[in-house]
């Protein structure tokens, strides 16, 4: 009688769909700072980092105009969609996704870049063809970081989603501890063991790529 399925499913999609652009926007993002000397490079990875010290919920009344406003135009990026969820998520984890994934993109020696456009390649097929293949990794650690922040996250969906429809798994299982006189432990028990899967399933498929992802990247975030 309870969507908890529904409710998996919203998670799966939104955490899933938010990992996908953010991964594009950082990956990006993070080779760009690596490889390109531009104005206001400094700056720009100074305030990106700034950003980040900033919890969510300071944000959190901003989050809601925002998504009210779109929602006027584009029903489906505004208020109680999880759209609008995505959307939220997908920016919010674009600095310090950038900064993790510079630090490895450092690691990669520079000569590859110039001897793949030596032999003609573009720009884009040396990002594509030559990077991406050796930044496995680090793409993998920011996946499976991005995923879990919002596939655990309450907050944001609690006061961005309305619709019981549209709930993600953690707001819709507080429903069953939330009451001031009747919860529901078994229920909310079953429903936290089968939200585990997701996250299991990934660190299974990407185990091989995490810890060298970590190790190698962590300490690298300074400029050469």
């Amino acid at each position: 009688q309870t969507p908890i399925l529904k409710w998996l499913g919203n998670s799966v999609f939104v955490s899933g769909t938010s990992t996908l652009i953010t991964l594009t926007l950082t990956t990006l993002g993070a080779y760009s700072f690596s490889r390109y000397r531009f104005k206001y490079r400094q700056a720009s990875l100074l305030g990106t980092l700034i950003i980040q010290m900033f919890p969510s919920v300071v944000a959190l009344v901003a989050f809601y105009l925002l998504l009210q406003q779109i929602g006027e135009f584009i029903p489906f990026l505004g208020l109680n969609s999880l759209g609008g969820l995505i959307l939220i998520y997908s920016g919010g984890a674009l600095g310090a996704g950038a900064w993790l994934m510079k630090g490895y993109f450092d690691t990669v020696p520079r000569d590859l870049d110039e001897s793949a456009q030596v032999d003609g390649a573009t720009h884009w097929v040396t990002f594509t063809q030559v990077i991406l293949p050796l930044v496995r990794p680090i793409l993998a650690v920011t996946a499976i970081l991005s995923f879990i922040g919002t596939f655990n996250d309450y907050l944001l969906p609690r006061v961005l989603i309305s619709d019981q429809e549209s709930y993600t798994l953690a707001v819709g299982l507080a429903n069953f501890i939330s009451g001031r006189f009747t919860t529901e432990w078994g229920v909310f028990a079953a429903g936290a063991l089968l939200g585990t899967l997701p996250i299991i399933l990934i660190f299974i498929a990407l185990q091989s790529q995490i810890v060298s992802g970590l190790s190698s990247g962590a300490g690298k975030g300074g400029d050469e």
